[in-house]
């Protein structure tokens, strides 16, 4: 059974959460401060995290901040920000997906379908595939990543897209492809969001993340990756 670490200071929506995902199968775990989800996670060692932004104490924000520098455990954030920027600081944190308050629990749970699915990998035709393209390795398997030998942590999501783009080298995508392809489902709004995180990946596989060797950007369009 999977567990899923909920942490919200609202106690209506808390509750309403853990009892609509414990019907959906998942071992559910609560938590009302940053400082207590913060300690529950390093604790549990939870499948998924679903991480309210506002809380007291430590905000949502320092906690993902602080989990990203020791785990690469799968963060929805909860935000009650419509603003673009507040979702994508979240991105660029490491957080895996947003949803904006107020959101319907039926979204919530398909969300978490989907950043469990990219978390999995299982997808077939990837399981015995090692890719080397100059420094970089990636082994679908192992689900690992190393540049020149020194094994890079990425999310689930940077893993999802890399894995995409490497496995069609020369190809351009755009965003929307991406989305469709590497996470499974297109969400209205989140499309940008692949630029948050295509510039985190390139921060941990390039050596110089302006002038990237691997991800390329294809003006107009969107990434590909580069040729071998």
């Amino acid at each position: 059974m999977r567990q899923i670490l909920v942490v919200e200071d609202e106690p209506k929506i808390l509750q309403m959460v853990a009892t609509y995902l414990g019907n959906e199968g998942y071992k559910v775990t609560t938590a009302a401060s940053g400082t207590e989800g913060l300690d529950l996670a390093r604790r549990l060692q939870p499948d998924l995290i679903v991480l309210d932004v506002m809380l007291p104490g430590i905000n949502g924000l320092d906690v993902c901040r602080q989990l990203r520098r020791e785990s690469q455990v799968p963060i929805i954030m909860l935000t009650a920000k419509a603003e673009e920027v507040d979702k994508l600081l979240g991105l660029e944190l490491g957080a895996d997906d947003y949803i904006t308050k107020p959101f319907s629990l039926r979204e919530l749970a398909a969300r978490i379908r989907v950043v469990l699915r990219r978390t999995g990998l299982n997808q077939e035709s990837l399981l015995e595939e090692v890719i080397n393209v100059g420094d970089l390795k990636v082994d679908f398997a192992r689900r690992e990543v190393t540049v020149a030998g020194r094994e890079v942590e990425l999310t689930p999501t940077e893993f999802a897209l890399l894995a995409v783009l490497a496995r069609h080298p020369g190809r351009a995508f755009s965003r929307m492809q991406l989305l469709d392809a590497a996470l499974g489902e297109t969400y209205a709004g989140y499309e940008r969001s692949v630029d948050t995180h295509i510039s985190n990946l390139r921060r941990k596989i390039e050596e110089d993340p302006a002038n990237p060797a691997f991800i390329l950007t294809v003006f107009g369009i969107g990434y590909k990756f580069r040729s071998r």
